[in-house]
């Protein structure tokens, strides 16, 4: 955090955030969104009490973009989010170029709120920190409870943080050049003609998920991960296979580094699968899939994944080249590194609240938008949440996906909010 000669307080972007402006184009508009569904209806005047009370412990969120000579930076503004009932559509741009406008949004419908944020304020854990927060002051008021029960301890600035900062190594530098990727198999089908997210929310017993991944030997990350794998094989044609399905994980860093920041505190691994290796058999996706995640998540490749996102930040060739002439250049590199990608597959882990507050909440659901496909995992007691999203109008890979766990016995309930009637096949995946 810094103070201008106004007094005005502004801060420097993490390094995960830097090119996320560069990013936000059309379908991408780079807003995740967090829902909570309630186990009763939402008071609105009551939920933003609370969200006034929240926003004192995260000042940080209040703030808008703007352009400096060399980076983004982010200036704090007077006033925090009104909440509103949620009639945009889901993950409408939140960042509007020249504009001094906040970056979240919460907004209500029935019995759910919901979260949305532009990724340069924090990544899915540190926007979970939040609303447990807001959730609980909330619930708190609206059922007479403590709510200091679910006070953590950390300050403003260790939730401020940029933690890549603090564990940046200089001497594993990474070069722009090591930054490469396969030119991955893509995804087809018809799309929104407004670029429009469309998602689809699937809720199924954690324990059957679990139950499953273990008969396979392995972990909840890596079934997931490889059975969504085997549904786009399902629909790939002869020629298609020829390449890699290419899936791209985030990793939550504060697994490995400890940090209480609310602030894009994370890493990506690359799985890298090919058509060819695949005999039918799950377990030979599992298998290759597996030894991928093992290798990556070692400390050291993490390390270096870690570092890899302050590679632009202290690149000299790069660092002081004005914003004007480096936007070009950063969106060309994402663009690159979009072609090598297929789908990404987010796991948030398991969600857990205050003994007090959990008999209040049915579950939570977690949406990123995305050029191609984005899944998130979200976990509250025995309710795991598939959330995906894209701008496709039609969902044949979850549907294989979701069917090929309804072949294990694990029931799914399956809602979308498409907007042009594509629900037919839907209700098929039940």
């Amino acid at each position: 955090m810094n103070t201008g000669r106004k007094g005005n307080k502004w801060y420097k972007l993490d390094n995960a955030a830097i090119i996320i402006p560069c990013s936000a184009h059309g379908a991408d508009t780079r807003v995740f969104r967090i829902a909570c569904e309630l186990n009763e209806d939402v008071d609105p005047a009551i939920l933003q009490t609370a969200l006034d009370e929240t926003l004192k412990e995260f000042p940080y969120l209040n703030s808008c973009l703007r352009k400096g000579l060399f980076w983004y930076y982010l200036d704090a503004l007077p006033f925090g989010a009104k909440v509103e009932e949620d009639a945009e559509p889901v993950m409408f741009p939140i960042y509007i170029p020249g504009r001094r406008n906040l970056l979240y949004r919460v907004t209500y419908y029935k019995r759910r709120i919901n979260l949305e944020m532009f990724h340069v304020l924090a990544d899915g854990t540190g926007a979970i920190i939040f609303l447990r927060r807001l959730l609980t002051n909330y619930l708190s008021a609206v059922h007479h409870l403590d709510p200091c029960a679910a006070q953590d301890f950390s300050s403003r600035d260790e939730k401020t943080i940029d933690a890549f900062s603090r564990y940046y190594q200089h001497e594993k530098d990474f070069k722009i050049g090591q930054l490469k990727s396969v030119n991955a198999y893509q995804l087809h089908g018809e799309r929104d003609m407004n670029q429009l997210s469309h998602v689809v929310e699937a809720v199924l017993s954690a324990k059957q998920f679990v139950d499953a991944a273990h008969k396979y030997g392995t972990t909840v990350g890596v079934f997931a991960t490889s059975l969504y794998i085997a549904a786009v094989i399902d629909g790939m044609s002869v020629h298609d296979s020829t390449k890699p399905v290419v899936i791209s994980v985030p990793v939550n860093l504060r697994q490995f580094f400890p940090s209480d920041t609310t602030r894009n505190f994370f890493g990506v691994i690359t799985i890298i699968y090919y058509a060819k290796d695949y005999d039918g058999d799950l377990q030979s996706i599992i298998k290759i899939v597996k030894d991928q995640f093992s290798e990556q998540l070692q400390h050291e490749n993490i390390s270096n994944t870690m570092n890899s996102f302050s590679a632009l930040v202290h690149n000299m060739a790069i660092k002081f080249i004005p914003l004007v002439l480096k936007e070009p250049g950063l969106t060309y590199f994402i663009y690159l590194q979009r072609k090598g990608v297929t789908a990404s597959m987010s796991n948030m882990e398991r969600i857990t609240m205050p003994d007090e507050i959990t008999p209040y909440i049915d579950h939570f659901a977690a949406f990123m938008s995305a050029p191609g496909m984005q899944v998130t995992m979200a976990t509250f007691g025995d309710k795991l949440v598939f959330g995906s999203a894209g701008t496709f109008t039609s969902h044949p890979v979850m549907l294989r996906f979701y069917r090929r766990l309804t072949e294990m016995g694990i029931d799914v309930e399956i809602a979308t909010n498409d907007y042009n009637n594509h629900t037919a096949d839907i209700k098929e995946a039940r």
